[in-house]
């Protein structure tokens, strides 16, 4: 009599559950911090400047010094006394414009960084899924190593099997992906082999 396989305890399988958790957010913790680290001084300054413009409070800053802006210039000829900024306001504008300017290249500065983190982890993205496709044509390939290699299993061909055996091909992907074709439209069209070689459909 054979003895019985020797299962892990619940407690052994949570601990390394627990670990391999720990240890992929330790991998991203440290990618972020990494990226912290490449900022220069004037892009952390850049980019503390975009998050205050960001928030509602910048909104409520903007428009409350407007309003004190226009307010006192209209209420400053009430008092005998001439206006610093009379209307149309030519001074307020071209604060404003400038104001404008300075936001839209903190902005920037910001987005291109985000920008450049997202091609990042888009790439990271791809090398897993290649990978992970790797490892799925393995299992496959060892899956039907075993199917015939096992008495009790009738051996047949199974051409899905067969295919899914093999690896994608990551220069096979590139040509794919350069052969799409956009239409006038707008949609993109990936055009297939034509199916002239393929014999005819046998008469009924």
């Amino acid at each position: 009599m054979t003895a019985p396989s020797a299962q892990p305890a619940p407690a052994e399988t949570s601990s390394i559950e627990s670990v391999q958790i720990g240890e992929n957010i330790g991998a991203v913790h440290d990618f972020y911090t990494r990226e912290e680290h490449k900022r220069s001084a004037s892009q952390r300054h850049a980019e503390s400047i975009g998050s205050f413009v960001g928030r509602p409070a910048f909104l409520v800053v903007i428009v409350l010094f407007t309003s004190a802006w226009v307010g006192a210039n209209l209420a400053l000829p009430a008092f005998g006394m001439a206006p610093f900024d009379a209307a149309p306001f030519h001074m307020l504008q071209g604060i404003v414009a400038l104001a404008a300017l300075l936001t839209t290249t903190v902005v920037l500065i910001k987005q291109n960084r985000v920008a450049k983190l997202g091609e990042q982890r888009a790439h990271l993205d791809l090398k897993v899924t290649l990978l992970i496709e790797q490892k799925t044509a393995k299992l496959i390939d060892l899956l039907e190593e075993l199917r015939r290699d096992l008495p009790n299993v009738k051996n047949r061909h199974d051409l899905g099997a067969a295919v899914m055996q093999q690896a994608m091909s990551p220069e096979g992907v590139l040509a794919a992906l350069d052969e799409t074709v956009t239409l006038p439209d707008g949609s993109i069209s990936n055009p297939e082999p034509a199916a002239a070689d393929e014999p005819p459909a046998a008469p009924r």
